[in-house]
């Protein structure tokens, strides 16, 4: 029975495309590739695609400022 569930359950992504990325983030693709642009978000490439690394994104998320009221 545990196998099955396993097997059901979602697997995050090693790594996104930058659609993958914009659509995890609720960014769109002009901003992805000016923080890309900026080095504040780290990119990979793998023949002609573009690939962010799960880790380098949630860095990337992690290194935003908060929101708080000012």
């Amino acid at each position: 029975m545990k196998d099955a569930l396993e097997a059901s359950a979602p697997k995050s992504k090693a790594a996104l495309t930058v659609n993958d990325f914009c659509t995890t983030y609720s960014v769109g693709r002009t901003f992805a590739y000016l923080e890309i642009a900026a080095g504040r978000l780290r990119t990979r490439k793998a023949g002609r695609r573009t690939l962010i690394l799960a880790q380098d994104a949630d860095a990337w998320l992690a290194s935003l400022p908060s929101g708080g009221a000012a």
